[in-house]
């Protein structure tokens, strides 16, 4: 397959399309004070609400934080909780910092920090499972908190960007809705204004309880055009931009006013089948799906180098990350397969069982602007052996997956270990009812060992309990693991004492400054 045809319109007419059309949209309004370091960015993800407890943009933003955070080693460190203990397999101790202050000067105390995770519990059920708490109790600044079951991965669920602490005592005053658009958290920046889908506005906390901010403020904004996003950095409407096309970096890396971070991350780029449709109840079918994917052309050509070919949900940074080979396209293998399976070409040329025709329909999204022509390379591939493909694009994958089952695949992008751990994308993404598994898949040999693994402390035992798991995962084929993308962000050379993390979680921080 010829992957440039798919390129044929520069990425410069483009811009200027976009241009011409007008994006004035994207521009933040000019600060009276001309004198305020001030930093833009612009995000992929768009948000439509800033509710900690269901949207990660506001910790990326800089206004709330959590109990616990990675460090640069992707460890659980201490963060707003100066330290814990397990006292016994189902009870935590945690100590909470002394003399940090919400944003609108109340303290923050054990009991507050109880009042918030307990609104995150009731406002998240994906996270309500994974936390599995049973009961909290608060004393001064000591958290105890009882699980109903053994959960030695606590400390690091606590990392999850749901788990932000806000101050409950504020929504009340405000209502929920109000509240939702500006948050009273603990972070270096607190929010002055939300635009859901476009900006958020925030401002330097003065009161900060670590190193105040170098910066006045920041507007962090939300585009899911990749093209917008690379022509808001070139004209300097933005100073970071993430996630650019692969075929626009050598016009950045040209440019001695702007840079590009290509950092390996924790994510993952997959497909996700639909357990509940007909032709993919069949693994002979998956497998064949699973041949028919070239690793190598989408990590050369179309992401140019910028990803690591997939060989499980977990990259190979990672200690359980699969030590197995990268399987390899074999179009011949895969129609072994299908003719196994029962399937032979009709006189079209298509194929067919018991004259129903092999016909999928595949969902993706622009989002990530390479997904749509992984999508189109599969759709390819398939079609040589006679399989027809549908892509469906849309404009919000989660949405779409929730509301609709009458979809065979989706290209899917996720952050498989963003805790630094397994257990979270194992538990989310293989159990029915999991938040990562709109497909209902089912690995039932699977359950001893996330059983074992959820109740393990030993980090060699979860690391050998995760690698497990992958390898029974790998059987049944209920996914097919595409590449590990890199964090590909455009920065202008202004910004200083700023480097992304692996996490995808800091992205504002106290530290970040500018010329």
């Amino acid at each position: 397959m010829n992957i440039t045809k798919y390129r044929t319109i520069s990425f410069l007419f483009i811009c200027w399309l976009l241009f011409t059309a007008g994006c004035t949209s994207m521009n933040a309004d000019k600060n009276i004070n001309k004198n305020a370091k001030k930093v833009t960015v612009i995000h992929h993800l768009s948000a439509n609400t800033l509710d900690p407890h269901n949207s990660w943009a506001a910790l990326r933003a800089g206004a709330v934080e959590t109990l616990v955070k990675l460090d640069s080693e992707l460890k659980p460190s201490p963060w707003l909780a100066a330290e814990w203990k397990a006292q016994d397999k189902l009870t935590w101790i945690f100590t909470i910092r002394e003399n940090i202050n919400f944003h609108d000067g109340s303290n923050m105390d054990a009991a507050a920090v109880k009042s918030s995770l307990e609104r995150a519990l009731k406002a998240n059920q994906s996270l309500s499972r994974a936390l599995n708490i049973s009961s909290m109790e608060a004393q001064g600044q000591q958290l105890t908190i009882v699980t109903a079951e053994p959960n030695p991965a606590l400390p690091s669920e606590l990392v999850n960007p749901y788990t932000s602490i806000i101050s409950t005592a504020a929504e009340n005053k405000v209502g929920t809705s109000a509240f939702n658009h500006a948050p009273i958290g603990t972070g270096p920046f607190r929010v002055t204004s939300f635009a859901p889908d476009r900006e958020i506005k925030l401002v330097r906390n003065e009161n900060y309880w670590d190193t105040p901010a170098i910066l006045d403020e920041v507007s962090y904004q939300f585009n899911e055009d990749a093209n917008v996003r690379m022509m808001a950095l070139q004209t300097k409407e933005v100073d970071i931009a993430y996630q650019l096309p692969a075929e626009s970096l050598a016009v950045l890396e040209q440019d001695n006013q702007f840079h590009v971070k290509s950092i390996p991350g924790l994510r993952v780029h997959y497909l996700i089948y639909n357990a509940n449709r007909p032709h993919m109840k069949d693994i002979q079918v998956r497998k064949a799906l699973d041949l028919l994917i070239n690793r190598q052309t989408i990590t050369q050509d179309l992401m140019l180098g910028h990803a690591q070919p997939a060989n499980g949900p977990f990259p190979t940074i990672l200690p359980f990350g699969s030590d197995d080979k990268i399987t390899a396209l074999n179009s011949l293998h895969a129609s072994e397969l299908l003719d196994k399976a029962g399937y032979q070409r009709n006189a079209d040329g298509k194929l067919e069982k018991d004259g129903s025709p092999l016909k999928l329909q595949l969902i993706t999204y622009k989002t990530r602007p390479e997904l749509p022509l992984i999508a189109q390379l599969i759709q390819s591939e398939a079609a040589k052996l006679g399989i027809e493909i549908e892509i469906k694009l849309v404009e919000n994958v989660d949405a779409h997956l929730r509301e609709s089952d009458q979809w065979d695949l989706v290209t899917y992008s996720n952050l498989s270990a963003p805790r630094g751990d397994g257990g979270y994308f194992l538990n989310a993404a293989y159990q029915k009812g999991g938040a990562l598994n709109p497909g209902n898949v089912e690995v039932s040999k699977l359950t001893p060992t996330l059983e074992q693994l959820n109740s393990t402390e030993s980090i060699p035992t979860r690391i050998q309990l995760s690698k497990e798991a992958v390898s029974l995962i790998q059987k049944e084929v209920p996914h097919s693991y595409l590449v590990y993308p890199n964090n590909v962000i455009g920065v202008n050379n202004r910004v200083l004492n700023w480097t992304p993390g692996a996490e995808e979680y800091y992205i504002i921080t106290n530290k970040i400054d500018v010329n």
